[in-house]
């Protein structure tokens, strides 16, 4: 049994250790696991290496494709689980945030992974479109939900999914993050977290960008937004650190 993995570069895993980056965990030491494929395709997606591949004609602003055989590898889960180990196995409180693409696309595989992983605490980045199976959710402590906005390109009926928004928003477990270009994005996101009841203090707006001075930018005045909604803030801190690079 294998899942599908992003590559750092061809043949190689992205399975990193870093400061997590964004939302509730902000900051914290993890280890990454980057999963490969994702059933949306936003169009200013940073990631787009695992899903955009040569002959996928979904629009992209980097107006580019990549190789599937260059950009993603297969791997059995428990040399998954051994990397993991390699990496995150020293920490007091060992940490695992599973990204992507759409890691539960592969929920089942997933749980094979998490079985070698035991006392890990694990964190599952989903845009909020797919649920987790029976197996899978009882290994998981946090889901970071990003459902996507009108402006990621993507369909409204794709994109939101109404009673997975429902289960999340239920889910204490569950944080929102929403990826904000331009402040009326934020009346989506307030008419999302009134359809659904999600509470102000499990909701995170995160300023869309790829270079600092962009995130800076945006923050500024996502800043106010945030004291006037009840909001969080969250920037993208491995941005500041490494750029927009794999494996960070």
């Amino acid at each position: 049994m294998t899942l599908a993995l992003a590559t750092i570069r061809p043949g190689e895993p992205e399975i990193f250790a870093a400061l997590q980056g964004e939302g509730a965990s902000l900051g914290r030491p993890c280890v990454f696991v980057r999963l490969s494929r994702c059933n949306l395709s936003c169009h200013w997606c940073d990631t787009a290496y695992t899903w955009h591949f040569d002959g996928d004609n979904r629009p992209h602003k980097d107006g580019k494709t990549f190789s599937r055989l260059d950009n993603q590898v297969t791997m059995d889960e428990g040399e998954v689980a051994q990397m993991v180990l390699d990496l995150g196995g020293h920490l007091p409180v060992p940490r695992l945030v599973l990204t992507g693409g759409e890691p539960l696309l592969q929920a089942p595989a997933l749980a094979r992974l998490l079985a070698f992983l035991p006392g890990w605490q694990v964190e599952v980045e989903t845009n909020g479109t797919a649920a987790p199976t029976p197996a899978l959710d009882a290994m998981l402590h946090q889901f970071n939900v990003s459902p996507k906005l009108s402006h990621s390109g993507n369909p409204a009926e794709l994109a939101i999914v109404p009673e997975r928004m429902a289960a999340y928003a239920a889910d204490k477990r569950a944080f929102f993050k929403f990826v904000v270009a331009k402040p009326a994005d934020v009346g989506e996101v307030s008419t999302l977290a009134a359809t659904y009841n999600i509470p102000p203090s499990r909701i995170f707006l995160m300023p869309e960008g790829r270079d600092p001075a962009t995130l800076l930018s945006r923050m500024a005045w996502l800043s106010e937004i945030c004291l006037a909604y009840g909001y969080a803030l969250t920037d993208r801190l491995h941005i500041h650190l490494s750029g927009d690079t794999r494996g960070t």
